[in-house]
């Protein structure tokens, strides 16, 4: 049947705990997109 899908968008999403989260809601199958002043590796 119909499934509803969800896009989660952070800012802020360079440091551990943003990062660590964003993961997890990807895992699960959500659509996850973030932003950060800094770029990280």
């Amino acid at each position: 049947m119909y499934q509803k899908s969800y896009h989660i968008h952070f800012v802020g999403i360079g440091g551990i705990g943003m990062s660590g989260i964003a993961e997890l809601l990807l895992n699960l199958g959500y659509k996850v997109s973030g932003s950060d002043l800094k770029s990280t590796d």
